[in-house]
C-alpha cells in the first residue's frame, strides 16, 4: 500500500470525515480495505513486520536443544510461530524428533489461532490462557506447578523476558525458540514520521495496533523525533488507540493511555469498536446562530452543506467548538497552527478557515481579542 488513501466523499458511510493511522504490516490490506468501505481516510505507515529468522543456524541449535532435553510442558503463543517452527525443523531433517518430543509432553496455547495450529499440526493441547495473555498462561503453568521440568517456550518475535523469569524463578528449566523476529520494513522511516506528525497536529482521529511490539516501535520512532511527549499527550487526550486485544493493549495502558480493547480479539472486533466510538463520540453536534452544526472528523456539515477542513484548519474549529462561543485568545489560536506564527499568518490561516467552511460566519472577529464560534 502506499502511504495515503484519502476521505472518500459519499454520504451514508459510519467512517466518511475520520482519519485512521495503521500501524500492521501483516494483513494491513484486509484492515484498510474493512476501514476504506467505511469511509475512512487511512495513512498507513508500517512500524513492523514479521520476517523469519535471518539465518536458521539458531532455529536449528533451539530446536535440537528442545529434543534432546524432551521437555515436559510446552507453552505455544502464536499459530504463525508454531507453523513456522514446524516448517523449519521438516525442512532441516528434524520434523520426526520434533514431533515425537511433542507428541509426549503438555502442551499450552495462549489463544484460539495457536490453538488451531496445534491441533492441525496433529497434537492435543490440555489448555488455554483465559484472556489470550502470555502471562496468565504462565499464570496457569505455574499453578500446575514447574518446579524441576523443563518447559520450552515458542516466543512471538521478541523476548518476553519477565514470562520467562518468572518460570525460571518457579524452579523450571526454560528452553525458549524463536522461529521469527519482527524488523522495521524497509523504505518504511518518512512514513512513520508522517504518520507522528498526523498523530500530534490533531490530524488523525484513531491509530489502530495488531501487535504489542507495533506499540513499542511508535514509542521508540517517536522518541528518535522528538515527539514522544506530544503523542503521548496527543493518545491521552483526543486521539484514540485501537488494538485487537489485551496483549496488544497493554504497552498502552503502561503509558497512561486508555485503548479501545474490543471483547473478541480480533480485528473485525476492533473495527466495529472503531465505528461505534466514531459514529457516537466521535460525531458532535451543536446549535450555532447559522443552524445546527455537526463535526464528523474533518467534515462540518451545516443546513445540509458539507465541507472537509484540511488539518490545521480543523485544529482551529475543534477549538472554536470547544471554547463554546466564549472569545478564544489570539495567542492561544496562534499555539494550534504547525508552525510558531504571528498575527498576519493567524489572520490568513483564519481567513481560510472560514472561506472552507459551509459558511464562513460560523467564525466570528472580536477585535484586538480573538475569535469565537457565532453561536
Amino acid at each position: 500500500m502506499t502511504g495515503e488513501t484519502p476521505c472518500p466523499e459519499p454520504a451514508g458511510l459510519p467512517l466518511a470525515g475520520f482519519r485512521i493511522g495503521v500501524t500492521s504490516d501483516r494483513r494491513s490490506a484486509d484492515l484498510i480495505d474493512a476501514l476504506a468501505r467505511r469511509g475512512a481516510g487511512i495513512l498507513h505507515a508500517p512500524v513492523l513486520k514479521i520476517a523469519p529468522v535471518a539465518e536458521d543456524a539458531e532455529l536449528v541449535a533451539e530446536t535440537q536443544a528442545i529434543i534432546q532435553a524432551r521437555p515436559d510442558l510446552l507453552l505455544v503463543t502464536t499459530a504463525y510461530g508454531f507453523r513456522r517452527w514446524i516448517e523449519a525443523a521438516d525442512a532441516h531433517g528434524l520434523g520426526e524428533e520434533l514431533t515425537a518430543v511433542l507428541e509426549a509432553c503438555r502442551i499450552l496455547v495462549r489463544g484460539p489461532k495457536a490453538r488451531g495450529a496445534v491441533r492441525a499440526a496433529g497434537f492435543d493441547d490440555e489448555g488455554i490462557s483465559a484472556d489470550e495473555r502470555t502471562a496468565s498462561m504462565v499464570d496457569r503453568a505455574l499453578a500446575d506447578g514447574v518446579d524441576g521440568l523443563t518447559v520450552a517456550v515458542q516466543l512471538h518475535g521478541y523476548g518476553d523476558l519477565e514470562s520467562l523469569d518468572r518460570l525460571r524463578a518457579s524452579g523450571a528449566r526454560v528452553l525458549p525458540v524463536s522461529p521469527y523476529r519482527w524488523v522495521a520494513p524497509e523504505g518504511s522511516a518518512e512514513r512513520v514520521e508522517r504518520l507522528i506528525e498526523a498523530a500530534c497536529s490533531g490530524g488523525l482521529d484513531v491509530v489502530t495496533f495488531t501487535s504489542a511490539p507495533a506499540v513499542d516501535a511508535l514509542w521508540s520512532a517517536a522518541h528518535q523525533l522528538g515527539r514522544y511527549v506530544p503523542l503521548l499527550e496527543a493518545f491521552q487526550t483526543s486521539l484514540i488507540a485501537a488494538t485487537v486485544g489485551p496483549v496488544t493493549a497493554q504497552p498502552l495502558l503502561d503509558a497512561g493511555i486508555e485503548p479501545l480493547v474490543p471483547d473478541r480479539f480480533r480485528m473485525g472486533a476492533m473495527i466495529r469498536q472503531i465505528v461505534e466510538r466514531l459514529s457516537g463520540e466521535g460525531t458532535r453536534r451543536f446549535a450555532t446562530a447559522l443552524g445546527e452544526c455537526t463535526v464528523r472528523g474533518s467534515i462540518v456539515e451545516l443546513n445540509g452543506r458539507e465541507a472537509e477542513l484540511s488539518g490545521s484548519q480543523l485544529a482551529l474549529f475543534r477549538a472554536l467548538v470547544a471554547a463554546q462561543g466564549t472569545v478564544l485568545p489570539r495567542t492561544e489560536m496562534a499555539a494550534l497552527l504547525p508552525e510558531a506564527s504571528g498575527d498576519h499568518a493567524l489572520d490568513m490561516a483564519v481567513s481560510r478557515l472560514r472561506q472552507a467552511l459551509p459558511a464562513p460566519g460560523l467564525v466570528a472577529t472580536v477585535i484586538k481579542r480573538g475569535y469565537r464560534l457565532n453561536v
